[in-house]
């Protein structure tokens, strides 16, 4: 579900989400929240039944409600041999659930964010609504729901007396972004940065930045644009922007031109603390987060917060209870024979500008007395005809960082192993679950190992297994994970 409190009033009557949709309503029922899995949804949840290529969300209408759905929203009644069910019966489930989503965002009196970028868009994401909260009522997409499916679900969990919404939106092709936009009609946008991400599916990293600048087809009147003049696509964004209507451009980065200006980062193993000026006013603020990108998402979020209407002290306070996502650099301190090791997990996603923060952040983490930096690498999918090359680039990054061991998974991997010098080179294996063995058997006490890789490469089962080992090997009661 959205992230927001216990609503005192549904979130969805039966009667409202069949005037949404135009559906027919059979019982009347109240739901608390929308939910498109079975296997996850709520008590009170009004479970969407979609079909898929794979799958056909009908054949777990039964399960739902036996899990206390509120009701289905379904294009067949279901042959359940029962009392009858609470159901609400539209010709398109799809559709459906779109239609639920401009209900909700039609009948909402709250500031919409939305947020995209090639890069840190769902923890940035995060931090703006945890920035938001100190100024009202947050509603914010769960996870990474940003596409066709995920944000018309997100939207219409949003309750109507929410006073903010943040969307991310996403796309892996040209096309994608324009109709959420639409969708989601926001009053402040953010694009974090433009780089060459799903680079397969263009022919040029302009192409990228024509479907990112999507974000501003549906701008309310009197929007905010929030855009990082420190990438090479912020003239373009910036004038893309202004065509769709912008009231308003925030600029924010390191130069002296951005209005939201990152002015130092002092980082430690806790995460840093940053120095800024957002919108002329200067705070200092600490972030549990690595890296300096991290530092530079941070004024973005603050600028967008603030431009939603976000106190800026509050909001920037407020900033140190913010975790790193797992999969997006939640760090676990865990047991290995003789000591503990430092586990970075960033094994979601993956792409040359992402690894290239991650081999910084392992730089800045520094080892316990004769332990090493070990670097354990997936492939970087979606990269083209260029991968072969953005994978053997890594090599200098590695070294740079005083990187000792370095572990590779995956075809495209390999082309980095070859590249490596010697002496930092561990392991190459076709998958994780073939590394693994020669993983476990290299980790000391005081290392510092750092898991990524494209989600389809499934770096998560490296760091599933490590963990279970850290925590089976801790002593009685120890809390290693952190």
């Amino acid at each position: 579900m959205n992230k927001s409190v216990n609503m005192t009033v549904p979130l969805w009557s039966a009667a409202e989400a069949a005037d949404a949709t135009g559906g027919e309503q059979r019982g009347d029922w109240r739901a608390d929240g929308v939910s498109i899995d079975s296997r996850t949804l709520a008590p009170g949840d009004l479970f969407v039944a979609l079909k898929g290529p794979n799958h056909d969300g009908h054949d777990h209408v039964a399960k739902a409600l036996d899990a206390s759905a509120a009701a289905a929203m379904v294009e067949r009644a279901p042959d359940i041999e029962s009392a009858p069910a609470p159901l609400l019966i539209v010709p398109d489930s799809l559709e459906g659930l779109a239609a639920l989503a401009q209900a909700a965002r039609a009948r909402s009196t709250a500031r919409i964010i939305a947020v995209t970028g090639s890069v840190g868009k769902t923890g940035t994401k995060e931090l703006i609504a945890r920035a938001l909260a100190t100024a009202g009522r947050v509603s914010v997409s769960a996870g990474n729901l940003n596409n066709y499916i995920g944000a018309p679900l997100s939207l219409a969990r949003l309750p109507a007396e929410a006073a903010f919404g943040v969307f991310e939106l996403g796309m892996n092709q040209p096309g994608e972004i324009a109709p959420l936009s639409r969708l989601a009609r926001p009053h402040v946008v953010l694009v974090t940065n433009v780089e060459a991400v799903h680079t397969e599916f263009f022919s040029h990293v302009d192409a990228v930045a024509e479907a990112k600048a999507e974000i501003f087809a549906g701008l309310e009147p009197g929007a905010v644009a929030v855009l990082n003049c420190d990438n090479k696509y912020f003239e373009f964004l910036k004038a893309r922007a202004r065509d769709a209507g912008a009231a308003r451009i925030i600029a924010f980065g390191r130069g002296k031109e951005a209005e939201a200006r990152l002015l130092a980062w002092s980082p430690d193993r806790e995460g840093g603390q940053v120095e800024a000026e957002i919108c002329g006013s200067r705070c200092s603020y600490r972030i549990s987060l690595s890296g300096e990108h991290w530092a530079l998402n941070s004024v973005a979020a603050l600028a967008t917060a603030v431009a939603a209407g976000a106190p800026l002290g509050a909001a920037a306070d407020s900033l140190i209870a913010q975790q790193a996502l797992p999969g997006r650099g939640a760090r676990h301190r865990l047991a290995v024979p003789g000591g503990q090791f430092d586990l970075i997990d960033e094994s979601y996603n993956a792409s040359p500008v992402a690894v290239g923060a991650a081999i910084e952040c392992l730089k800045n983490f520094p080892p316990g007395p004769g332990a090493r930096r070990i670097a354990v690498l997936g492939d970087m999918l979606e990269l083209g005809g260029g991968a072969a090359a953005a994978h053997a680039a890594l090599a200098p990054a590695l070294e740079a960082a005083g990187v000792d061991l370095v572990f590779t998974v995956g075809p495209l991997m390999s082309h980095l192993f070859a590249a490596l010098p010697n002496s930092l080179r561990a392991a190459q294996a076709d998958s994780a679950a073939d590394l693994l063995p020669a993983l476990r058997a290299a980790l000391r006490p005081g290392d510092v190992v750092l898991i990524k890789g494209s989600l389809g490469i499934r770096m998560g089962l490296l760091v599933d297994a490590l963990t279970d080992d850290g925590e089976s090997a801790a002593p009685s009661g120890a809390r290693m994970s952190g």
